[in-house]
């Protein structure tokens, strides 16, 4: 359970990881953000090689801000976040994503809402074409917490993380569902604090958002082989709250590409190697 902390009243440092690949159309944005957040804060950006020049747009930021890194870590999310893990000198050690806006409140709602519990999840505000916008996540529960919180509005302690080990670097997408079940299924609480708000731009292409949805169901059948089915933690009357259109079916379908391909993918390897 969460620790008791700050007792001389000084508020505790926040480590934003943030990991990028060409963002340079999206990370002014971001970073203006997190500079101007309730301090002691500090900022790591992670970047994976990229090309488009947002590597010179963060040390742009570094030269006036002491509190902003960078480190070059070409990698898949999940290790790369973990890099930053290692490199976070907070107690509290925060996630968000380059294509992303964090709200002015953002890290005293995690101060807040860390006081007391474990692990904190915001809410993410979609922005961009109103039908991608629009669809909203699938969430499921392990042990009454919602797991499936993304790591672009999510909090930890930082003992929390050493203790399970991060991220598993060998998910393609869905290491942030992944970390949560393991963090829930050790006894640590994971809240939601809607005050603790993220906007997100969304996909702005229409190939874009099916790669999206493609990875995404690649990364649930990720899940599914590591710990087994979690639709039993999925609760069908949610989806009658839902506005089943046109995008959202699409989505769907692709998600179950992605989902099969990932089990094709396994039962070739099985025989290859048989």
């Amino acid at each position: 359970m969460a620790e008791k902390k700050v007792k001389d009243g000084t508020r505790e440092l926040i480590s934003v990881v943030v990991t990028t690949k060409n963002e340079a159309a999206n990370i002014r944005d971001l970073l203006d953000s997190l500079i101007t957040q309730e301090p002691p804060v500090e900022i790591i950006i992670i970047d994976a090689a990229s090309t488009d020049g947002t590597q010179e747009i963060v040390k742009e930021y570094m030269k006036d801000h002491r509190s902003v890194f960078l480190h070059q870590y070409a990698a898949q999310r999940g290790e790369s976040r973990n890099m930053g893990i290692q490199m976070a000198k907070g107690s509290i050690v925060a996630f968000t994503d380059g294509d992303c806006i964090t709200n002015p409140f953002w890290a005293r709602e995690i101060r807040k809402s860390l006081q007391e519990d474990d692990i904190v999840g915001g809410r993410t505000m979609a922005m961009g074409y109103e039908p991608f916008r629009t669809l909203g996540r699938v969430e499921v529960y392990y042990k009454g917490f919602d797991i499936t919180f993304p790591s672009c509005n999510l909090a930890y302690r930082k003992h929390i993380l050493d203790e399970i080990g991060g991220f598993d670097p060998r998910f393609v997408t869905a290491e942030d569902v992944d970390l949560n079940y393991r963090a829930v299924d050790r006894g640590y609480h994971l809240i939601g604090n809607e005050r603790m708000v993220v906007y997100h731009k969304e996909r702005s292409t229409i190939i874009g958002f099916f790669k999206q949805a493609f990875w995404n169901g690649f990364g649930r059948k990720q899940l599914t082989k590591k710990h087994g089915s979690l639709w039993s933690s999925y609760d069908p009357s949610a989806m009658l709250y839902r506005q089943i259109g046109f995008w959202w079916l699409a989505r769907t379908i692709v998600a179950f590409m992605g989902y099969f391909s990932y089990l094709m993918a396994h039962r070739r390897y099985k025989v290859h190697k048989a």
